[in-house]
Order: C-alpha cells, then sequence, then structure tokens
C-alpha cells in the first residue's frame, strides 16, 4: 500500500530536519504508529505519503516514494486527495468551511461528485462517527475535541483507502481523546491503512499492529503491539517516550470524572497567601450584553450571561499553577483575559499594593499561545528570542535557546521547524520577556517526554523568581512533574484552587 525507499530529504533552509537513507513499507489494512523525538522526523514521513512533500514543502529529494501504485512526485495533489486523507494536529488549519455540515461535505464537493453522493457519504461519516449533535454548527462554537471529530469527518466522507493522523491529540482532553480512539477503530474496522505520529502513546497502544521508533531521521527501532506492550516504564523513559499507561488517580482528576462527586463546587483553597497577586471582577463574554457598561458592579450571582466570571482570586507567587478543565472550558479565554487580549474584560490585578488594569496589565504579563504560529514574527530562532526583550543579549538568548534544547537551529527560520521545536521557541520567548505574570497555553502538546520534563524544569525555575506561572493543560505528567497548585475552570467559572497531592 505504501513503499518509500532509500528516501534522503532535507527541507529548504534546514542542514538538520529531515530523512537519512530512509526506507519503508506498510501493508494494506496495517495500523502503524510512529514516535519519537520532535524533528525525528515523524511529520516529514506523513509528508511525503500525502504529497505535501515535494508539492508543498520544498527541499532536496532522492528516492522513490508510491502511495497504492501512484509515484508521489509525479501524482498531482488533488489525484492524491482520494487516494490519502490527512488530520492534522491543529484542525483549524485544514477547516474551509464556516458550519459543520459545509467542512464535511467541502472535499466531495471540491472534487466534483453528484450532490446525490455527496449526501449519502455525508450521512454515512455522520452515522459512523456519532455526529449527530454536532450538525448545523458553527465551528467557531465547538470545543477543541468537536473540531477534531469534525476534521476526521471530513477527511473520512472523501473515503480515501489510508488514513495520516499527525500530533491528532496534543490539544485533546481525556474525554475528546476516548472519542477519537473509536473513530480511528472505526476506520481500522474498515480495513483502513492508518499511519499514526504521535508523543501520547497510552491511547492507540491497542489499536496499531506495529511501531515505529525514529531518531534523527531513522528508524531506530520497530515493535509488533505485544513486543510494544511488554516494554517497562524504565524500558520507554530510555528511549525517551511517554508512558503507555497512566495512573488511576490523573485518569479521575482528568478524564470524565474530572469533577467528581465530592468535588466543591466553590474554591476549597481559600487561604490567604504571604506573596500573592489578586484578580478582581473577571467577567467576560463574547457576546456583549444589554448592561454591558454595567460589567463592573456585577457578581458571579447575577452574571448567568457571561463566558467568564470570577469575582476575585488570588494567585501565589513564586509556583507553577496547573490550569485544568475540559476542552471548551474557559481555560484559554481565562489566560486571555489576564494579560489582556480580550480588552473588554473588566479584570483588575493587585500586587505590590497597585491596582492595574486596561494597558498597565499588559506589560507585566507574557502568555504562550496554543497556536504559537500566531506569534512567531522574525527571519530566526536567535532572533524571535531577542524579539522580546527589553535589551537584546545575545549570550542570554542563545543560553535559553540551548537549555530547552534548540542548540544549532539559532539562524534556522522559526517557521522551517517541526510543531514542537516551534512551541519550544515560543516558550523560550515567553522565558526572555522576563514578565510578572507567565501564561502557558498547552505548552506541551507536541512535546516528547524529554522536552516535556525540560519544559517542567524550566518552568519550576523561572517560577522561583517570585512570578506567577499559570500553565493550561491536559498532560497529568507535566502537572506531577512542576505543579504546586491545580486551578480547574468549568464552564467559564472557578470550580476550585487547591495544592497538588
Amino acid at each position: 500500500m505504501i513503499s518509500i525507499k532509500d528516501v534522503n530529504f532535507c527541507y529548504k533552509g534546514s542542514q538538520e530536519a529531515g530523512l537519512h537513507d530512509f526506507s519503508l513499507d506498510i501493508g494494506e489494512g496495517e495500523a502503524v504508529l510512529l514516535c519519537g523525538a520532535s524533528g525525528c522526523g515523524k511529520t516529514t514521513i506523513l509528508r511525503l505519503i500525502n504529497g505535501l512533500i515535494p508539492h508543498y514543502y520544498k527541499g532536496e529529494l532522492e528516492g522513490s516514494i508510491s502511495v497504492n501504485g501512484r509515484n508521489v512526485p509525479e501524482s498531482e495533489l488533488y489525484e492524491l486527495a482520494s487516494v490519502v486523507g490527512t488530520v492534522f494536529q491543529n484542525p483549524r488549519s485544514q477547516f474551509f468551511s464556516v458550519d459543520t455540515d459545509g467542512e464535511i461535505n467541502f472535499g466531495n464537493e471540491n472534487l466534483g461528485l453528484a450532490p446525490k453522493e455527496i449526501l449519502r457519504r455525508k450521512k454515512e461519516v455522520v452515522s459512523e462517527l456519532d455526529l449527530e449533535p454536532l450538525l448545523g454548527k458553527s465551528l467557531f462554537e465547538l470545543s477543541g475535541g468537536e473540531k477534531q471529530k469534525i476534521a476526521c469527518a471530513g477527511v473520512s466522507a472523501l473515503m480515501p483507502d489510508i488514513m495520516l493522523l499527525d500530533e491528532p491529540s496534543s490539544n485533546l482532553d481525556w474525554k475528546a481523546i476516548g472519542e477519537l480512539k473509536e473513530v480511528i477503530k472505526c476506520w481500522k474496522a474498515k480495513g483502513k491503512t492508518i499511519v499514526i505520529s504521535e508523543h501520547r502513546l497510552w491511547y492507540v497502544k491497542d489499536i496499531v499492529d506495529r511501531v515505529i521508533f525514529m531518531k534523527d531521521g531513522r528508524i531506530e527501532h520497530q515493535w509488533n503491539k505485544e513486543e510494544f506492550g511488554s516494554l517497562t516504564a524504565q524500558e520507554l523513559c530510555s528511549y525517551g517516550l511517554r508512558p503507555t499507561s497512566v495512573e488511576e488517580k490523573y485518569i479521575k482528576e482528568f478524564g470524565d470524572g474530572i469533577f467528581s462527586a465530592d468535588d466543591k463546587t466553590e474554591n476549597d483553597s481559600i487561604e490567604r497567601y504571604e506573596n500573592s497577586i489578586t484578580l478582581k471582577d473577571m467577567f467576560f463574554t463574547y457576546d456583549i450584553p444589554k448592561y454591558f457598561f454595567k460589567k463592573k458592579k456585577l457578581n458571579a450571582a447575577d452574571s448567568a450571561d457571561y463566558t467568564l466570571a470570577i469575582p476575585e482570586l488570588e494567585l501565589p507567587r513564586g509556583k507553577v499553577i496547573g490550569l485544568i478543565g475540559r476542552n471548551g472550558a474557559g481555560k484559554t479565554t481565562f489566560l486571555r483575559c489576564i494579560c489582556g487580549l480580550e480588552k473588554d474584560c473588566t479584570l483588575k490585578i493587585t500586587a505590590d499594593g497597585d491596582t492595574l488594569s486596561g494597558k498597565r496589565i499588559m506589560k507585566k504579563c507574557y502568555m504562550v499561545m496554543q497556536d504559537v504560529n500566531h506569534q512567531l514574527f522574525t527571519d530566526s530562532v536567535r532572533a524571535e528570542v531577542m524579539l522580546s526583550m527589553d535589551d537584546e543579549d545575545k549570550e542570554k538568548a542563545d543560553s535559553i535557546i540551548g537549555d530547552l534544547g534548540l542548540s544549532g537551529y539559532e539562524e534556522t527560520h522559526p517557521m522551517a521547524l517541526s510543531g514542537g521545536q516551534k512551541q519550544r521557541v515560543a516558550i523560550a520567548s515567553a522565558l526572555a520577556a522576563n514578565s510578572e505574570i507567565l501564561l502557558f497555553d498547552e505548552p506541551t502538546s507536541g512535546l516528547d517526554r524529554a522536552h516535556m520534563t525540560a519544559v517542567a524544569e524550566m518552568l519550576a525555575e523561572i517560577a522561583k523568581d517570585n512570578r506567577v506561572v499559570i500553565v493550561s493543560t491536559h498532560d497529568p505528567e507535566l502537572i506531577s512533574l512542576c505543579c504546586d497548585y491545580t486551578l480547574c475552570i468549568e464552564n467559564g467559572r472557578l470550580k476550585y484552587l487547591r495544592k497538588c497531592q
């Protein structure tokens, strides 16, 4: 089904990333997992299979790639679309419509299929993936997990024989990952050939037939399902891989039981901290109500229409606070309001006896966004890091770059890096900004175990410098590595702030 022979590839503008003397055969109906450190070549393999290399991503390519009998370099992308479907890490990057129905139909409409056939395929996919509740909705109203399901549906409706998934779970909560797993199992039951690039291994370990471990653009190890399942936690760690099992307490904390019955409905950590900042009057809505100009007088009791309503919250300095909650709970909105990106929020911040609002808040905060492509502006990694400094310091910038495992990429264009490497560049910029309040929205999505550990150590270290560090995450490993507190948001309301056990 898929044959890659003696491939050497180097991206234009980069001498490091790519593949070296790479060969791989994948049989019809086989499910294969690609794993390994960020930048090892996983995404490059997927781009070879779907034709984005060499038709979109340019570089020096040697060797042969064939998919279902087609020579990929000599085939047009539209010819491959009916054979290979791809679900990307960020579903928004592959959306073309504004509503769910239009997105599911878009690919088939673009291929010029008859209206009856388009509707037949849509009906079949909606039934298979249980999408009836999502029909007729705006894509902008969906949670991350719901967007990923629609992305899967749009690809599935094309009915390709091969399904590629590039870090599909990186921005999903545990419930959404469970739903994604069911989608993949459905595809496998239909005999699809599936290739998944992932760092989160626990949800795919029972689905895949073969696991391929990549290192520096080459295949380092291969295991079948049974062999991979028998690897111990220590062995996985020696390969730099995340665990394949998750402790029960984290399943309760982050899965369907994230809000268990015995959880209190109010902040159960009302203690006063000797060294802290206080958030007050945090009211915000994406739909401005008629009483908009009276927002500042509202409290939690009469603010049911608000997207986010937190009357008061005290946050300790010198600690790492893990921000948790399901997709769509309001975590990103909470972070955007703190750093001043949502200008209509009524928030005030009290720190060191001074009360800040408006633009003064922005000077104290720095946020690393979930989609880091929105905040990469320069033509080199070093320039990107120095851009956030008040006084440019090349030596300090290179030190931060090295600490995050990016040595050797100082002069590389950020957009030529892998998703995980881009994430680390954004984190490096945040560290260089030296702000008092540092906010991170899913900073370890797309990161391997080693770099997750490095980020955790860095977060703990910068918090010691009397900063408030808040990190939104769905990764229980990150919580266990560095967080002192967990702050839970549910439906835009504070569920609790408590010390980690």
